[in-house]
């Protein structure tokens, strides 16, 4: 990482859930591991109540985005939001969207303004969310919203997990696993397939990236005698990918795709639905695996794990999959040119 200047942006996610602690666990580690300034979007009297409930003795600091980096190294700086939390440890309520989405949307406001390096947000819980009036499916639809809203310009957001060992992208994500055949083309292939390409190069710092192209049936289709979308869809994206100078290979069957020796012949595997490319990176990095978007026009990473509402408040939740979404924005804003 390069001369440290901006701090991220983390937004607390559903405060139901761990979010909160496991960024009171994060700040605790900071210097041991060498974390670079972040600051959290929350309600500070929350914040309070959880360290307090899990122990974990951590001073808080109400500040400003600007001030949060001197405060930093003695107090975990909280900003606060304009909505109040109901402090409903493991039970999830919709009263609390307001400020769940409020501090998704100042995260990116900050990062836009120049307040921040990157947006890193902690776990949210959908359904809350939907029963409050959220018409998006996930954080990262969202977020494509909100890069639009700022630049007038539509996005393709490309959701990443990034772990130590393995990088896949489902090119379908929140959708039914019936509707995969039907929403699967080959132009969202090659346009998922671009975004990564690019986003690899330009913030990975990948010269010549190689994309594995995960097959949609068992065996890539066994040659269409196991469902012919990988004929006529998948192998079509492929064909057209490398003829743009972008080094991709498939459709490869997906059940011999992520063992240690097929691994190490690509840099991201992509995957036609969401389970396909989940299953590998959580099996192979639960607690590092980290989530990335990709095509925005800003840093974005988050943990790659879920509210864990069951076992909020008890003081339990690892920051791992935190503290490395921490280190990759502060290194991806790094390859940008941004000082973090």
């Amino acid at each position: 990482m390069r001369g440290v200047r901006l701090p991220l942006a983390l937004s607390v996610g559903d405060p139901s859930g761990i979010g909160p602690e496991i960024a009171l666990a994060a700040w605790k580690r900071r210097k041991d591991l060498g974390l670079p300034a972040f600051y959290l979007l929350a309600d500070p009297t929350l914040v309070a109540a959880r360290d307090q409930i899990v122990g974990a003795n951590v001073p808080i600091a109400e500040t400003t985005p600007g001030e949060a980096r001197a405060i930093f190294a003695d107090a975990l700086p909280v900003v606060p939001l304009k909505a109040k939390f109901l402090d409903t440890v493991g039970r999830p309520d919709s009263v609390n969207a307001e400020g769940v989405v409020e501090a998704i949307d100042r995260a990116v406001a900050d990062s836009f303004a120049g307040r921040a390096a990157g947006v890193v947000t902690c776990p949210i819980a959908k359904k809350p969310l939907y029963d409050a009036g959220f018409n998006f499916p996930g954080h990262t639809e969202y977020l494509a919203h909100l890069a639009a809203g700022h630049t007038g310009q539509t996005v393709t957001p490309v959701m990443l997990l990034a772990g130590p060992d393995l990088r896949t992208v489902p090119v379908t994500i929140h959708i039914p696993l019936a509707l995969v055949p039907r929403v699967l083309t080959t132009d969202l292939i090659v346009e998922t397939a671009r975004v990564t390409a690019r986003d690899l190069r330009d913030r990975f710092g990948i010269d010549t990236p190689r994309l594995a192209i995960a097959g949609l049936n068992p065996h890539a289709g066994e040659g269409g005698s196991m469902g012919k979308e990988d004929e006529e869809i998948v192998a079509p994206a492929v064909k057209a990918l490398r003829s743009e100078g972008i080094d991709a290979h498939g459709p490869l069957p997906a059940d011999t795709l992520f063992h240690r020796r097929a691994r190490a012949g690509y840099d991201v595997a992509l995957c036609m639905y969401h389970d396909q490319a989940l299953i590998p990176a959580k099996t192979l990095a639960f607690d590092e695996a980290v989530n990335v978007t990709l095509g925005l026009p800003f840093i974005r990473t988050s943990p790659d794990h879920g509210t864990a509402f069951d076992i909020a408040g008890r003081g339990i939740a690892r920051p791992d999959s935190l503290i490395a979404a921490l280190k990759l924005a502060a290194e991806l804003a790094g390859n940008t040119g941004a000082q973090v």
